[in-house]
């Protein structure tokens, strides 16, 4: 099935389980409908209106993770803007991230309005990170200055990886290192792409009990049509943004283990699925094997689809001197090389 939703909602899924977007964390009931990412977070960011192009100054207007969350290892910091950025050089100098264990990070800019952190590899199981934006009084080249700063810190929980293998119809669990879990599931049935559920390395996008899940991404929107439903799903876990879930499917408890037979979704027991959506925390990786339809970057939290090579590729400071990397114990890190940043006047499937 896939399911349809709303802003701050997790919704349907457009190749698994329904059409839709991500959205808050552990909602207690969720309709699924087609979207992108999740829009709660800023991880979409929404056009500028008027009021803020009329500022005479930028801000942040969202960042993912939120403040003292704890996600997973693959979790991405996603900064969203206020307005366009000019200077994104400038800016992303003043975007510092301290790690308690630093490793090897950058940024991606995805939009004018919105920049990506994620590490090369995964990040260590137990980190602890703290975005500093400094952004008060740094001069856009458009002469618009930063509103205020922003502090945002946040924590790796478990390294938590499931990895879906579609032609042994398995999932297995690890966590740490160490296997916990393997369970018999059913992916997506293929025939079309639409039904086929996307290869490669997925994040948990958010979860919610249940979901209503319904025909009416593929346009079917009759009770009378045989091709229609419209089901609550038990603890559904999103892992992309056009609504593919690892979820409850008592209908398919034959064919898990046997055979595929979802719309794109990871069809699991009632017992497993309870089970992986108490322990589920966003940034969580699945990886999913063994389909013929790769999971676009583009897609929810499909980040890690994209090579470093590439993902170093999209900073606006590439061609610059590397800062060095800065720890929880060095919060205040070295400055930008003189003349980079421009600052105001003082006083300014079911």
């Amino acid at each position: 099935a896939r399911l349809a939703g709303a802003a701050a909602l997790p919704a349907l899924a457009l190749c698994g389980c329904g059409s839709g977007s991500a959205g808050a964390f552990d909602h207690p009931e969720a309709i699924a409908t087609p979207a992108a990412a999740p829009a709660d977070d800023g991880s979409t960011p929404s056009p500028p209106d008027l009021k803020e192009m009329r500022a005479r100054t930028f801000r942040i207007s969202a960042v993912t993770p939120r403040e003292g969350e704890v996600v997973g290892i693959g979790m991405p910091i996603i900064v969203t803007f206020s307005r366009p950025i000019s200077s994104r050089a400038d800016v992303e100098r003043a975007l510092r991230v301290r790690m308690s264990r630093p490793v090897q990070g950058g940024w991606y800019w995805v939009s004018s309005r919105q920049v990506v952190y994620r590490p090369r590899a995964y990040w260590p199981s137990g980190e602890r990170v703290t975005l500093d934006a400094r952004l008060k009084g740094l001069q856009d080249a458009s002469g618009v200055p930063g509103a205020k700063d922003v502090t945002r810190a946040f924590r790796i929980g478990r390294a938590r990886v499931g990895v879906v293998d579609t032609r042994a119809h398995r999932m297995r669990v690890r966590e740490d290192g160490r296997v916990v879990r393997t369970t018999p599931i059913s992916a997506g049935r293929g025939g079309r792409l639409a039904y086929t559920t996307t290869n490669g390395v997925h994040l948990v996008m958010g979860k919610s009990d249940p979901v209503v899940m319904t025909s009416a991404w593929m346009g079917v929107t009759d009770p009378k049509d045989p091709r229609y439903y419209k089901l609550k799903v038990r603890y559904a876990v999103q892992i992309s943004a056009t609504g593919e879930y690892v979820h409850s499917a008592p209908w398919s408890l034959g064919s898990q283990g046997r055979a595929n037979v979802s719309h794109g979704c990871v069809n699991a027991s009632p017992a497993f699925a309870a089970w992986y959506y108490a322990r589920s925390q966003r940034g969580d990786v699945v990886v999913v094997t063994g389909t013929n339809r790769p999971l676009p970057w583009t897609n929810g939290y499909g980040y890690w689809q994209m090579s470093w090579a590439r993902w170093k590729a999209g900073s606006a400071v590439r061609a610059q001197p590397q800062q060095p990397q800065q720890s929880l114990q060095d919060p205040a890190g070295p400055e930008p090389s003189p003349g980079t940043v421009r600052r105001a006047p003082a006083g300014g499937s079911r």
